[in-house]
């Protein structure tokens, strides 16, 4: 699934970048706290974005209802 986030500045996307290629969030949080404080909530606002951008995207939820039937 492909998603687009718009309006972010170039140091943004390439925070995102990086983030969508560690694709762990153990290695994403590593990388997070090696930033500048202002730089780390810019990526916790990305992730929510990216989070946002892919829900958005769902279409279908049979297997969620399936799962969540097993309860």
């Amino acid at each position: 699934m492909d998603i687009e986030i718009h309006g972010l500045t170039p140091k943004q996307m390439a925070l995102a970048d990086i983030m969508w290629d560690l694709q762990e969030r153990a290695s994403v949080e590593a990388f997070i706290a090696t930033l500048p404080p202002a730089q780390q909530r810019d990526c916790r606002t990305i992730i929510e974005l990216m989070q946002l951008a892919f829900a958005d995207e769902i279409q279908d939820t049979t297997e969620a209802q399936e799962l969540l039937s097993q309860f």
